[in-house]
């Protein structure tokens, strides 16, 4: 029988946990999921055990980040095949509640975070970031780690964390994961399963226009001009459609016009059913 990584499904058994580790002296951290792991989130349980001693990995799909029409029911559920491949990684206990664990009879409170969800991801999904930054701060403060990790292929929504925990004083330190790419370069994500054969092989090309767009803003290119021409590019690629490819403030997401300080692109383009995330930072000149 291959092992896997014991499971808790309560908030009492989660701190029952935790709270017999910190009485030891250990250092806890957490690395929240919605499960469907990949090499991408296992990346993220190494990287964290750099900081903390134990390591709780949750697996709860989120009701409440999924929009209308959005693939909430078809979104893959796989709890034992994920825990199967955190026992070849140091995680140490895996948080898997249902949905009335987490959100039980009467639940009625929100967190929402004004400015930094107005635009790209906010945009294109209303409520998403409401429902990411509920389900959260829930866990955090269910778990009360001491560190917790999130990928920087979701970067608005890790920048849309720091700002929540900074703003509600949750004492937990918030690192942000490298994002982690197939041998083609497509960022790793649980819903590129979802691509056919034809259309895997176009996602590949998604990060080598973006790739040109970030050597032609280094080499001076006008911002738009580039964001307008990767656009462009992804659609003759064979992407059905561009949600936005936009030149950011590497902290603040807003846009700019020149680039002074880290900048980041951000890019959303879809195919077939998919909507595909991607990101790449840019140097200032």
């Amino acid at each position: 029988m291959t092992a896997s990584v014991p499971a808790v499904r309560t908030v009492e058994d989660l701190r029952a946990q935790v709270h017999a580790w910190k009485r030891e002296g250990l250092r806890v951290g957490l690395v929240p999921t919605m499960g469907a792991l990949h090499h991408g989130h296992l990346s993220l349980v190494n990287a964290i055990a750099e900081k903390v001693d134990r390591i709780v990995v949750s697996i709860f799909v989120n009701p409440t980040q999924f929009g209308e029409g959005e693939d909430f029911d078809a979104y893959p559920r796989t709890e034992a095949e994920d825990r199967k491949k955190l026992a070849d990684t140091p995680a140490s206990l895996v948080f898997a509640p249902n949905g009335a664990e987490m959100y039980r009879t009467g639940h009625a409170s929100t967190v929402t975070v004004a400015g930094l969800t107005d635009r790209f991801e906010g945009a294109s999904r209303p409520g998403h970031f409401d429902g990411v930054a509920t389900v959260v701060t829930k866990l955090l403060l269910q778990c009360l780690p001491d560190v917790a990790i999130f990928g920087e292929k979701d970067y608005q929504q890790l920048a849309v964390i720091r700002r929540f925990v900074a703003d509600l004083d949750i004492p937990v330190e918030i690192m942000g994961g490298a994002l982690i790419r197939e041998s083609d370069g497509l960022a790793a994500s649980s819903r590129n399963a979802y691509l056919n054969a034809e259309e895997r092989a176009i996602a590949g090309k998604f990060n080598v226009i973006l790739k040109e767009l970030v050597a032609d803003v280094s080499a001076g290119a006008d911002l738009r001009t580039a964001e307008q021409a990767a656009s462009d590019k992804l659609l003759e690629a064979g992407f059905k459609a561009v949600d936005y490819v936009s030149i950011v403030d590497a902290n603040s997401l807003e846009i700019i016009d020149k680039i002074t300080t880290p900048a980041r692109v951000l890019a959303v383009a879809r195919i077939g059913s998919v909507r595909l995330l991607d990101n790449m930072a840019i140097e200032a000149r």
